[in-house]
């Protein structure tokens, strides 16, 4: 009886490690791609490709808290531009024609121009240790996991054949 359980729990183990690649290499549930906010003098731009079927932009000064408060501008090809921009603080938003947002940022208008995102990344922070900032093919994950499959029950032939070995003195 123990060594069924022991070899279902193995067997939901490598099923587990077995779905794992393909649960990673699933397309993200995220729709917004975010914006890229650029300045060149009193000239702020905004492009995306978050929204294919067009959209709009605003620019929204210090004082301005909603979308319908700034200066809109309908996206052509993925962008929009405004000219003649006061000094000071500005936040861009974009929303897509389906109605979703496609991301803001707040952007520093002036001699030194700087800006600060306050969208997250569309697929999350790519963080790790070496190779873990490169992606990964479906292959390549298949193979780790398969490794995983192969350690484990070979983990667990190990441990089934030393507890037999000690019942055995």
């Amino acid at each position: 009886m123990r060594t069924t359980q022991i070899f279902v729990r193995s067997g939901l183990t490598v099923a587990a490690a077995a779905a794992l690649p393909l649960v990673l290499t699933a397309p993200s549930a995220s729709a917004a791609e975010g914006i890229s906010v650029s300045t060149r003098g009193s000239t702020v731009t905004v492009t995306t490709s978050a929204c294919p079927d067009g959209g709009n932009a605003a620019l929204m000064s210090n004082g301005q808290a909603s979308f319908a408060q700034g200066r809109q501008v309908p996206l052509s090809g993925g962008s929009a531009s405004w000219q003649n921009v006061s000094s000071g603080r500005h936040t861009v938003a974009v929303i897509c024609e389906d109605g979703t947002t496609a991301g803001s940022q707040t952007v520093t208008v002036g001699a030194s121009p700087t800006t600060s995102s306050t969208t997250s990344p569309a697929r999350g922070v790519r963080g790790g240790l070496g190779g873990g900032s490169e992606d990964r093919g479906t292959i390549t994950l298949v193979g780790g996991g398969a490794l995983l499959a192969l350690a484990a029950a070979g983990g667990g032939a190990w441990y089934l054949r030393r507890r037999g070995a000690q019942h055995r003195l």
